[in-house]
């Protein structure tokens, strides 16, 4: 069993080729995609975290993932970008951890991840303009992905209390430019289903 504790703090983006709005949010992956598969790549920026005495904070890390039908049966494929500022004591933490390995709120991964692309090292930003957030790993993603306005246009739309195991609260959004050059893959997701959440996620 995962003993060590772990912690990330901040928030996360995501991308993917669903018509907007992405229903695997509410139907937890009991109903296929929109498309009757997903691609879709995330970034995450983590303000505080540790794994053990390991300093995690002030990283942002990029995530791509497949998944062949419904999001529940697994046979995901998924691949890791690092922020090339984080130590090989971190990369390894990150690593145990998005691999379901370190338990906790990931730990569903190392069940549904089928097969593991591995880790890349690379220059990551995670910015916000104004709602939008830009999120680059040059060359490799290229995102900004903007809120929808709700009934009050000063608002967010947003999903609360949902068992959604990525976030509790989900700000719908949609993606402005999504493009995705990575492990053989090119993606385009413009005017796709996006989501904005806070990253409170913590193990074993």
């Amino acid at each position: 069993m995962a003993e060590t504790s772990w912690a990330m703090k901040g928030e996360l983006v995501l991308s993917c080729n669903c018509t907007v709005f992405c229903p695997c949010v509410l139907s937890l992956g009991q109903h296929p995609p929109t498309e009757g598969y997903c691609q879709t790549w995330a970034g995450f920026r983590i303000d505080s975290g540790h794994f053990g005495d390991v300093d995690l904070s002030g990283l942002n890390l990029g995530l791509i993932m497949e998944i062949p039908g419904y999001m529940s049966r697994g046979n995901w494929t998924a691949g890791l970008f690092v922020d090339e500022r984080a130590s090989i004591y971190a990369q390894k933490a990150i690593g145990k951890i998005f691999s379901g390995k370190a338990g906790g709120t990931t730990g569903l991964l190392s069940i549904l991840v089928g097969k593991f692309l591995g880790i890349e090292r690379a220059p990551i930003s995670y910015e916000v303009r104004d709602k939008t957030r830009i999120f680059q790993i040059p060359k490799i993603i290229d995102g900004a992905v903007t809120p929808i306005p709700g009934k009050n246009r000063d608002d967010d739309t947003v999903i609360t209390n949902s068992e959604y195991w990525i976030a509790p609260e989900i700000i719908v959004a949609k993606s402005d430019k999504s493009r995705l050059r990575a492990f053989g893959r090119n993606w385009n997701f413009a005017g796709r289903s996006a989501e904005i959440c806070k990253l409170d996620w913590r193990g074993p």
